[in-house]
């Protein structure tokens, strides 16, 4: 690996030139810039961060916020530790540390995260769980921290962001069912004011629109994220009359739930009542019949939320100048036997 010095004598050009063009200043030439950022990646380059601390106050850390209530801790076992690997893998190829910062559960997410920031812990931030009205990005615009949302939200529009297909997700799911014959689809949707919620019901609205389906906010289940969520939303359908004869749910951990309520009164997905669920994921792989899902590379994704925050960096941007800063991350469906059902008996 190669310092800035081996990499002017390298150029035949000045070292400040050299740290001008990998810090992404202007007066830079493209042509230059461009010679400079080959050669950094084809010697291995690495930069002297304790250097560029002490000149920028930088900490070289990432800071990745999450919650630590139960439902965050059980998704978080599921979704985050292949995200992380994504980041990490993007992050030490400039010596950058990530660390997770998990909000308490009895704590409130905004004075947690001013408080983050103004012990000045990391370069950078990466939020999650982004709510529909969400303080935390109109504090991180206003203190001009780095930073990037794994979800959307309804308080911007114009900072870097990444979010699931989750409108795809529900449409798709709608289609499918509404193809093979069924007219009355529920939907298990969160009880928070999380942001995922409200794209993917409008995704559901415009899935039955596609189909011809009147929308009926009574098909509408609110459940936790977790396989108790499931188990509730189960348990809410079959009280419904008359009952709605498929069900999508919006998190992967609800099928086991629901599956354990619908084998405790001796009924069973894929013929009793057709369901898909969200990710494909390790905690549903042994569930039978096999569940419909959507598959994505959580790994990727990392690399992806990684990247486009770097991006937003001036000191990193140079090395992503073409990733961009809004990205819908698309989901494929993987169809199971779950969302099979003999629409005849019913």
């Amino acid at each position: 690996m190669k310092g800035i010095r081996q990499l002017a004598d390298y150029l035949d050009i000045s070292i400040g030139t050299v740290s001008r063009a990998l810090n992404g200043k202007p007066d830079v030439n493209d042509d230059t810039r461009r010679r400079v950022l080959e050669a950094a990646e084809k010697l291995g380059y690495v930069a002297n961060q304790s250097g560029r601390s002490l000149r920028q106050g930088a900490t070289n850390v990432i800071g990745l916020m999450t919650g630590s209530d139960t439902q965050a801790v059980e998704n978080a076992d599921n979704f985050f530790l292949g995200v992380t690997d994504g980041l990490q893998s993007v992050f030490s190829t400039h010596n950058l540390d990530l660390i997770v910062l998990p909000c308490p559960a009895e704590e409130d997410p905004d004075e947690y995260l001013k408080r983050m920031v103004a012990r000045r812990m990391v370069d950078a931030m990466v939020i999650s769980s982004t709510s529909r009205i969400d303080k935390r990005v109109d504090f991180l615009k206003q203190t001009r921290l780095p930073f990037v949302t794994l979800g959307r939200t309804g308080s911007s529009t114009d900072h870097a962001w990444i979010d699931l297909d989750f409108e795809g997700v529900a449409r798709t799911a709608v289609a499918r069912l509404a193809a093979a014959g069924h007219r009355s689809i529920a939907v298990a949707a969160p009880d928070t004011d999380i942001n995922l919620g409200y794209i993917f019901l409008e995704g559901y609205r415009k899935g039955l629109e596609d189909a011809s389906l009147p929308y009926d906010e009574k098909l509408i289940i609110r459940a936790r994220s977790s396989e108790q969520g499931g188990y509730h939303a189960a348990s809410e359908w079959l009280q419904m009359r008359p009952r709605p004869t498929a069900l999508i749910l919006i998190y992967e951990l609800m099928a086991i739930g629901l599956y354990r309520r619908l084998a405790e009164v001796k009924l069973r997905a894929g013929q009793d009542l057709a369901v898909i669920g969200f990710r494909e994921g390790p905690s549903g792989q042994f569930l039978e019949p096999r569940l419909t899902s959507f598959r994505m590379s959580l790994r990727d994704l990392g690399v992806s939320v990684g990247k486009t925050l770097l991006s937003t960096m001036p000191a990193y941007s140079s090395f992503y100048p073409q990733q961009p800063k809004h990205i819908v991350w698309p989901m494929q469906l993987i169809p199971g036997d779950s969302d099979i059902t003999n629409l005849q008996s019913k």
